[in-house]
C-alpha cells in the first residue's frame, strides 16, 4: 500500500472494510474469483448473489474465519483477525441457538465481558429492541424476538463494523419491519453496516448500496437506483398482435428485449424515446411502461431463473 506525499492514510486503511484482489476456493469451486471492494465507515451495504454466488465466502472471509488463498482483506486497515479481537466488528451469523436457561440480559452481558470496550448492556438491549424482554429467558422466545437477540449479542462489543448474514431469514413481516428499525437506529449512529439477504425489496429499502455477486464476482456495485439503470431503468410492454420483433433492440434506449408469447417487453434507460419510436411505428397496443424493480436488474444481472436463496 502507497501513502499520499503527507503521509496520510490509504483508501484501504480508513475503509471500513476492503478485499483488494481477494480469491478463495473450495477444490475446483471459486467461490470468490479476484474481489476489489472497498466499503466507507458509516456506509450500509447489501451484499446480494444466487445460489452459489459467493456472499456466503466473501463474509467469512471478512469476519477471518477463511484466509483467501490470494490477495488480501482488511478491517479498518487491519487484519480481520485483529479488527474482530478488538471489538471493532460485530457479526449476526445464520447459525446459533439461545443458550438454555439464561435471560436475554445474562447473554448480552456474559458476551459483553469478552470485549476490551464494550456497549453498554442496557443501550444494547435497548437498540436491539429487547428492553421489555431483558429479563425472559431467551431459549423461550419467538423466532422474531431471538433474531432481536442475535442482534443485541452482535451489538455486545459496541463494534464499528456489522456484518449480518440473512438476518430476517424466516421471520414474519411484522418481525422483519421490527428488526429493520433497529438496525436503522444502529446505523443512525455512523456504524458501518454490510448485510446479506434474499428480500430484495430489503435491500432496496435499507440499504445506501447494492452489491451484487455472480460467480465469485461483482456484477454490479452501486445505489439501488444506478443498479436498475444499469439494467435499463424501464421496462416498456405491449401487445405485439402478431407483429415480428425484427428492429426491436435498435429502438432508441432499448438496452434488451424479452419476448413471452405475444408481448414484448423492453429494458429502456430512455423510456420516452422508445414510446415515441413505438408510436411511429403503429405498435403501441397494451402499452405498460413501469420503472424497473430491482428484482428484475437481479434477475438480468445473474441471468437467475428463480428468487434468491442463501450463497455459500
Amino acid at each position: 500500500m502507497t501513502q499520499t506525499p503527507h503521509g496520510a492514510e490509504t483508501a484501504t486503511e480508513t475503509a471500513a472494510a476492503s478485499f483488494a484482489g481477494a480469491a478463495k476456493s473450495f477444490g475446483a469451486v471459486r467461490a470468490v474469483d479476484g474481489v476489489d471492494l472497498a466499503i466507507a465507515r458509516g456506509e450500509t451495504v447489501a451484499l446480494l448473489g444466487r445460489n452459489g454466488a459467493g456472499k456466503s465466502t466473501a463474509i467469512s472471509l471478512l469476519l477471518g474465519l477463511n484466509d483467501p488463498d490470494a490477495g488480501e482483506v482488511r478491517l479498518f486497515g487491519e487484519t480481520p483477525a485483529r479488527a474482530v479481537a478488538a471489538g471493532r466488528v460485530g457479526a449476526m451469523l445464520q447459525d446459533g441457538r439461545p443458550i438454555p436457561r439464561v435471560t436475554v440480559r445474562e447473554l448480552v452481558s456474559f458476551v459483553a465481558r469478552a470485549y476490551p470496550r464494550p456497549l453498554p448492556v442496557a443501550e444494547a438491549l435497548e437498540l436491539a429492541g429487547l428492553s421489555a424482554l431483558a429479563d425472559r429467558r431467551a431459549d423461550r422466545l419467538s423466532g422474531g424476538q431471538i433474531q432481536r437477540v442475535r442482534f443485541a449479542v452482535a451489538l455486545a462489543g459496541d463494534p464499528e463494523l456489522i456484518v449480518l448474514d440473512e438476518p430476517t431469514a424466516a421471520l414474519d413481516v411484522e418481525a422483519r419491519q421490527a428488526f429493520w428499525k433497529s438496525m436503522r437506529g444502529y446505523a443512525s449512529r455512523g456504524r458501518t453496516v454490510l448485510f446479506s439477504t434474499h428480500y430484495l425489496e430489503e435491500a432496496d429499502a435499507n440499504a445506501d448500496r447494492i452489491v451484487v455477486l455472480d460467480r465469485g464476482r461483482i456484477a454490479a456495485d452501486g445505489s439501488g437506483e444506478s443498479v436498475k439503470r444499469s439494467v435499463g431503468g424501464h421496462l416498456v410492454a405491449f401487445d405485439l398482435g402478431g407483429r415480428g420483433t425484427e428492429g426491436l433492440d435498435r429502438l432508441p434506449g432499448v438496452v434488451s428485449v424479452e419476448i413471452r408469447g405475444d408481448r414484448a417487453r423492453l429494458r429502456s434507460d430512455d423510456a420516452d424515446a422508445t414510446v415515441i419510436a413505438l408510436a411511429a411505428m403503429d405498435a403501441i397496443r397494451g402499452l405498460e411502461v413501469a420503472p424497473a424493480s430491482l428484482e428484475e436488474a437481479f434477475l438480468a444481472l445473474t441471468g437467475a431463473t428463480g428468487g434468491l436463496e442463501s450463497a455459500r
